[in-house]
């Protein structure tokens, strides 16, 4: 039986979905922005469908494309990691986390602090962590009270000096705070861990020892299905916190793309999991939150030049597919993610050349399409579309 490998291209959105507007992303298209900003050099994308997707407004088509591809509308409400891989994977959240546009209630970090042992929070606002690491960065040192924030999404995160507060203890904190949260009813979607080094306000930098704490009230998922029936699946990445653990039978973590693409093709090579799933995060991280399409673009350029080894890697009845998770347009002014679809490049000796799937109308489509490919149970999200791609 195949192997399929799924990579997510953390934020990699090909345009605005018809609901932009109610997020305030109105405009945002990841790939088209970054095409349009700088120069971009992926031409195994190119071939295997990228830009002729249909509404990519790129004119440099391909006139026989190597692959298979479309694109897919977000069902969830909402527009971050957790329920942009859950729907992904089979799971619809209809209903959306919270956002706190003014900031969380003082009773919220009141109770944290007193459950978590801690002298309080030295921050409690919106905005951008590099931009409040440099406003609060050394108050956090000076009085040990790590700095809570929140963006456009239902995120709490929590920052902290890696040489002043413990990783252990950070995840500890942020352990407790999921709790709380649960406990007094306030609907966050993530928990985040948000450590950082450095000597002053010019030099802070967050590190890859980022911890994600989800809420666990999502449904039943692809991979709990590929776990049930015996079979194994592996998380690179920060998939297995985005999934609490969740289906998953075996875990990496990693240090950035670069680490997280030479994971996969080490998979690749010797792993016997069923699901290889990957997350490469920098494209997120460090280009789309930070507004630096040309980082993005160099980013993309990376994991392009790797793709051939990768599609040379796979077996005979193994399934390659890339896509994304939302977006994060680089050139607005918000550095929040961005309401659009993502693209589905699908590869595989198996997988018809050249066939376009069209506008999906929900991420789930590709799990769908992958408990179809196995023969396992129908979730109730998600068309298949494996008679469009099968030889």
């Amino acid at each position: 039986m195949s192997r399929v490998n799924i990579i997510v291209l953390d934020s990699f959105g090909v345009g605005e979905l018809p609901d932009a507007n109610v997020y305030g992303d109105e405009g945002s298209d990841t790939l088209g922005a970054i095409y349009r900003t700088t120069t971009l050099n992926i031409p195994n994308m190119k071939k295997l469908g990228l830009y002729n997707i249909t509404g990519v407004s790129i004119p440099e088509k391909e006139d026989y494309c190597i692959g298979s591809f479309g694109k897919a509308a977000e069902k969830s409400q909402g527009k971050n990691s957790p329920v942009g891989h859950w729907e992904i994977s089979g799971y619809v959240k209809e209903v959306g986390f919270t956002t706190y546009p003014n900031a969380f209630p003082q009773e919220l970090l009141d109770e944290i602090s007193k459950r978590a042992n801690l002298p309080g929070f030295c921050c409690n606002k919106v905005g951008s962590g590099t931009a409040l690491l440099k406003e609060y960065g050394e108050e956090i040192i000076a009085t040990g009270k790590p700095m809570v924030y929140t963006s456009a999404d239902s995120v709490f995160q929590i920052a902290a000096h890696e040489d002043y507060i413990s990783l252990d203890r950070l995840y500890e904190i942020c352990k407790i705070s999921r709790e709380v949260i649960d406990e007094m009813g306030y609907n966050i979607g993530t928990v985040i861990a948000r450590p950082f080094v450095g000597d002053s306000p010019d030099t802070y930098k967050r590190t890859y020892n980022r911890k994600d704490f989800e809420a666990t009230d999502f449904g039943r998922t692809m991979l709990d299905v590929f776990v049930d029936n015996g079979k194994k699946v592996l998380a690179i990445g920060k998939i297995e916190d985005l999934f609490t653990g969740r289906g998953i039978t075996r875990a990496i973590h990693t240090n950035g793309n670069t680490d997280g693409i030479a994971r996969n093709i080490e998979a690749l090579k010797s792993a016997e999991e069923d699901i290889i799933f990957t997350n490469l995060v920098d494209y997120d991280m460090l280009y789309g939150h930070r507004n630096d399409p040309i980082g993005y673009a160099r980013a993309l350029e990376e994991f392009d030049n790797k793709l051939p080894e990768i599609m040379s890697l796979l077996r005979d009845d193994d399934i390659l597919i890339i896509t994304a998770d939302h977006g994060c347009d680089p050139v607005t002014p918000s550095t929040d993610h961005s309401r659009e679809y993502i693209p589905i490049l699908i590869y595989g000796k198996n997988i018809k050349e050249n066939v376009n799937i069209g506008i999906r109308d929900t991420y789930a489509d590709i799990s769908a399409t992958i408990l179809d490919i196995y023969g396992f149970e129908k979730l109730p999200y998600g068309t298949s579309f494996k008679e469009l791609i099968m030889k």
